[in-house]
């Protein structure tokens, strides 16, 4: 997108209004006149007026990269001493993914194209994730730091934008849920190849965006204008009590565990940062900017390598998927209810097209072929072929890919029963929803 170059140049200019903290570790953060949390979802520019990514250091603060028409969405790479961010040379240029060191030098661009690339985090072995906008659309890519071929990791027509990268490996993002009435957004999990996407929970209920992983292994996220958090003994979000104010999600956490998160105290205010140790009652300023946002803390020191994820995927044009008991489920199925199983997929004009059908054995498992990186979506049907439950939205199987599911919608932390599923006692084959003899049809009823 091109900005107003008054704008743009005005921003250099821009200096934060910075305020000792005991606990205040040197960081990188973003200034931004305008901020729009949740612009990706319709492929939109969080940052309509440009911004500037700076470093609080040696108890100096510093643009990043000057002499950029814009910068954002730092991120620090394992060792500390390299910093991956988006940013513009010039004004008319797309965002595009940079990485400079942080001893000084020359920033080298990592991406290339017209599209726009935001958001980027490094992953193990010198790879790094980020979105890229494709025929109007954020989709996550990973790719060398040196250079290559990119590999495209989201495949529904959803936009996706990452926000963290998890210390197992998992690459956490957000992208849009399918709610009651309207899009929301939600947040998922996909490991560096792709493979083993899903919603880090199942229950649903509110937008969840900006999700980052802190030292306890929880994941701390925007719930509207507080905070909530994913903790491993909880099947569901618990919300956060922190003092009274407006968030905007992207906590970073300082060594002795303190957070700091922009904040603001109402509605048409700039966020500011500001420092919170986790169970007091008041927030310390940090840095503000009385015209901008000041946004994205990410606190400047080494960091543990996440797991590294060798990929298990074959050379097939297909996956294959079992699903152990589709009656595992967060909805109730009377006990025999469901018979077999429809499977779609769509194109860009979102009409959803019919795969096929496959049975359901009566302890609820079935074993089918699947058509890989193309969105996917589950059916399940009655004796009568009436639907029982339908997926609200749409999945993605890599092409090569085995995947076995506890249930149906059943959430991750659901463990499998110690039993050998019917369908494979039955056949250790597929069905074949390639959709290869499949025609176009519209659902149940």
């Amino acid at each position: 997108m091109i900005v107003c170059g008054v704008l743009l140049i005005a921003i250099s200019f821009l200096r934060p209004i910075v305020r000792a903290a005991p606990d205040a570790d040197s960081l990188l953060y973003t200034i931004a006149p305008q901020y729009d949390a949740l612009a990706w979802m319709r492929a939109g520019e969080r940052f309509s007026s440009g911004a500037t990514v700076f470093i609080k250091q040696d108890g100096r603060n510093r643009a990043l990269v000057p002499d950029f028409a814009a910068s954002a969405d730092p991120a620090v790479s394992f060792d500390g001493q390299r910093v991956l961010f988006a940013a513009k040379q010039k004004r008319q240029d797309p965002w595009q993914i940079w990485e400079v060191a942080l001893g000084g030098g020359k920033p080298h661009r990592i991406t290339s194209g017209p599209e726009d690339c935001v958001r980027p985090f490094y992953l193990p072995e010198g790879r790094v994730v980020y979105a890229r906008k494709i025929a109007g659309r954020f989709v996550i890519e990973a790719l060398s730091a040196a250079g290559g071929r990119p590999l495209a990791l989201t495949y529904t027509f959803e936009n996706a934008l990452p926000t963290d990268v998890l210390r197992d490996g998992r690459i956490l993002f957000q992208s849009a849920y399918q709610g009651a009435n309207e899009a929301i957004p939600e947040i998922y999990t996909v490991y560096s190849d792709g493979s083993g996407v899903e919603s880090y929970r199942c229950d649903h209920k509110q937008p969840r965006y900006q999700a980052h992983q802190v030292g306890s292994g929880d994941i701390i996220f925007s719930v509207g204008p507080a905070l909530a958090k994913f903790t491993s003994a909880r099947a569901q979000q618990v919300a956060i009590t922190v003092p009274p104010a407006e968030y905007a999600g992207d906590v970073a956490e300082t060594a002795s565990g303190n957070w700091v998160m922009p904040s603001r105290t109402s509605t048409g205010t700039p966020y500011q940062l500001t420092e919170w140790t986790p169970g007091s009652a008041t927030l310390r300023p940090i840095a503000a900017d009385p015209h901008a946002n000041v946004l994205q803390p990410v606190i400047l020191r080494e960091q543990a390598v996440p797991n590294r994820h060798p990929s298990g995927l074959h050379d097939w044009t297909y996956a294959n998927l079992l699903c152990l008991n589709a009656y595992t489920s967060k909805y109730e199925f009377s006990g025999g209810s469901v018979h077999a199983m429809r499977l779609y997929t769509r194109g860009e004009s979102a009409a959803p097209r019919l795969l096929g059908t496959a049975s359901v054995e009566r302890d609820g498992s079935f074993f089918v072929q699947v058509p890989g990186d193309e969105p996917l979506q589950i059916e399940l049907l009655d004796a009568s072929g009436k639907t029982l439950k339908r997926e609200k939205g749409f999945f993605w199987m890599r092409k090569g890919e085995q995947r076995v599911c506890v249930g149906c919608h059943a959430g991750p932390e659901t463990a499998p029963e110690n039993a050998v599923p019917m369908i494979l006692l039955k056949s250790t084959t597929p069905a074949d929803l390639t959709g290869a003899s499949a025609s176009n049809a519209s659902g149940g009823h």
